[in-house]
Order: C-alpha cells, then structure tokens, then sequence
C-alpha cells in the first residue's frame, strides 16, 4: 500500500490525539533522543534577526508568505526547467 507522507502525518496526528497514555509513553520513549536532538537547535543571531524581520513584515502586510505546498511546487517547476533539458 503506498500511502502519502501526508496522510501518514495525518494518520499518525489523529492516532496520537485518541490513543490511550500509556502508547504516547511508549512511543515517546521509542523517539525521545530524536525530538531533544531536534528541539535543540540553536539559530544565530543573524537568522533570527532576519526571521523576525520577515515576521514583521508578515504581520504589517508588507511580506507575502507562500505555503510549504506552494514553495514546494515552485520549486519543482525551477528544477524541471533547469533539468529537463
């Protein structure tokens, strides 16, 4: 069965919204090194600056934000232009 990466988040939001604790536990046992490797990312002052810039400017109406569907697809049509050839 070959199913979405979509779906399967979906799936799995709805699966840990309605299963029982001691799964969740189970689960994140199973993961916990991951998600704190993750978690803890540490930005520099220059990113965040230019997050918070471009949050502002979100927020001011100045910046358009696309979704990550929509950069997706743009990019996929730069890559096939470039490499289609």
């Amino acid at each position: 069965m070959n199913v979405s990466i979509t779906t399967q988040r979906e799936e799995l939001l709805h699966y840990i919204e309605t299963v029982e604790d001691k799964k969740i536990k189970a689960f994140y046992t199973i993961l916990e090194k991951e998600i704190k490797e993750e978690m803890n990312v540490e930005y520099t002052v220059e990113f965040k600056t230019e997050l918070d810039k471009r949050y502002e400017g979100f927020k001011l109406g100045k910046t358009k934000m696309i979704t990550p569907a929509e950069s997706s697809r743009r990019i996929n049509k730069i890559l096939k232009s470039k490499f289609s050839k």
